[in-house]
């Protein structure tokens, strides 16, 4: 094999990546292209902030918020990359990233990041101005986020703070104020972030042992299912916190029931010796957040006057 064909995954010889040009390929999987589930970790809060606030007839905002969840994911790992990109080279995993195995410059990649920021742009610009520096007050908290790792046992935290952040973007899209409900939105949501990223978190952990990097995963060690399960519950409390703002009726927590088993039966089975098991747990939060998701919005429209 050449040595070339050596530094190419096979991410990026099959499947929607694989289908681009192959000059284009390594900046795709810069963006995670083929992996969505981050784009969609990162939409849930945004759409369920819009639901829970009853729409009032800005449908159009879901579309929008999903296109800048995708610009800002993007730019997000495109970043982290950057940031990473000699730790990356020393990680079985991680080493044929573009950045780390050098078919990307580090110039191109922050070209990439303000292309994808100007996308996030445009999507800002059609909120109201609350909405607008709300979402920019998040802007630290994600510089700040690829260096966690080296810092706490708690990078899960630091990421629940900036993955949840649409919760108090999306209420003031709708209502031009943020409200309680938005809060406990968001509180939940930062935990359930901590949960399923401690799963993820879980198939690196002799790699991360290996570099230095901390992470719940290893803090908790075989606690990390009961961890996984505590925050879970944690979320579940926000969340219901936030409906009951809405509705104070213990009927309007009854289409959060879904969710919840979804969530339970995601920590019931959590194994920390099993790898692939975590990161499928992981992957079907998305399926988790949708859930969520059609319990706020049968939340918001029945309150809404």
């Amino acid at each position: 094999m050449d040595e070339a064909a050596e530094t190419v995954p096979d991410s990026e010889r099959r499947g929607l990546i694989g289908a681009l040009p192959e000059r284009l390929r390594p900046y795709a999987s810069l963006m995670r292209l083929d992996r969505p589930i981050g784009t969609w970790l990162l939409y849930w809060p945004c759409a369920w902030s819009v639901a829970l606030a009853g729409v009032w007839g800005r449908w159009e905002l879901f579309a929008w918020f999903l296109l800048g969840a995708f610009a800002m994911r993007s730019a997000g790992c495109v970043y982290n990359d950057i940031v990473d990109r000699d730790l990356d080279g020393r990680v079985e995993r991680t080493r044929l990233r573009p950045l780390a195995s050098g078919r990307v410059s580090l110039r191109g990649a922050w070209v990439l990041v303000t292309g994808l920021c100007l996308v996030g742009l445009l999507v800002l610009l059609q909120l109201p101005v609350p909405a607008q520096l709300i979402a920019l007050g998040s802007l630290l908290l994600v510089a700040a986020y690829p260096f966690m790792k080296r810092l706490t046992w708690w990078p899960q935290a630091w990421l629940g703070l900036v993955f949840s952040w649409g919760a108090l973007v999306g209420w003031p899209a709708v209502t031009g104020m943020l409200d309680l409900p938005a809060v406990l939105l968001w509180l939940g949501s930062v935990a359930w972030v901590v949960g399923y990223d401690t799963l993820y978190a879980i198939q690196d952990k002799e790699d991360d042992a290996l570099v230095g990097v901390k992470s719940s995963a290893r803090r908790l060690g075989r606690w990390a299912p009961l961890g996984v399960g505590l925050f879970y519950l944690l979320a579940l409390i926000g969340w219901s916190a936030a409906i009951w703002r809405v509705r104070p009726e213990w009927l309007a927590l009854v289409p959060l029931l879904p969710a919840a088993l979804h969530l339970l039966g995601q920590a019931f089975r959590a194994d920390q010796d099993n790898g692939e098991l975590a990161l499928r747990l992981f992957r079907s939060n998305r399926v988790a957040g949708l859930l969520v998701f059609l319990a706020m919005l049968v939340v918001g429209l029945s309150a809404a006057p």
